[in-house]
């Protein structure tokens, strides 16, 4: 049985307005939508969420407060364009008390923190052909936050609220 719990969610659909920097733009009002529908699929299927790590831009911070999660929520520079292995850093520093965390970010350091930790096996081909807007990836982690630094994890979902 896994010891913890990580939950993948990559922000809701974007919107595009004028004159607006990447890292502050909003969600659409598909994306808000389906970020909701992101947390109510992650609270039916899911632990509860005991901490979240957040990307400081507007979108991922919006498609926190979308989906309803209610968890203390620590957030991070570093997860804005973000690759894997920033991804897993910032995830090892979480502390060893939290059993069920999410992390909201961006593609493509969602998507390939994912495949990292699992990269075999049905999910992972699913998640290497499509990780679109609000998707969601669990984990199943049986050592601690640190040592997803250098051991992988098992896939056991995935899914596209739409």
């Amino acid at each position: 049985m896994p010891s913890k719990v990580l939950i993948l969610l990559r922000h809701g659909k974007s919107a595009y307005p004028d004159g607006v920097a990447d890292h502050e733009r909003p969600l659409a009002p598909r994306g808000q939508r389906e970020a909701g529908m992101a947390g109510d699929w992650i609270r039916l299927t899911q632990p509860p969420v005991d901490a979240v790590l957040c990307s400081t831009s507007a979108r991922t911070r919006l498609t926190l407060t979308a989906s309803r999660i209610d968890a203390p929520a620590r957030y991070a520079d570093t997860l804005y364009g973000a690759s894997a292995a920033e991804v897993r850093r910032e995830i090892a520093s979480t502390d060893p008390a939290v059993r069920t965390l999410l992390v909201v970010g961006h593609e493509p350091g969602i998507p390939d923190t994912a495949l990292a930790l699992d990269p075999g096996g049905p999910l992972a081909e699913r998640i290497a052909d499509r990780f679109p807007t609000s998707a969601i990836a669990t984990l199943a982690v049986t050592g601690s936050w640190a040592d997803l630094l250098d051991s992988p994890a098992r896939l056991t979902d995935f899914h596209i609220p739409r």
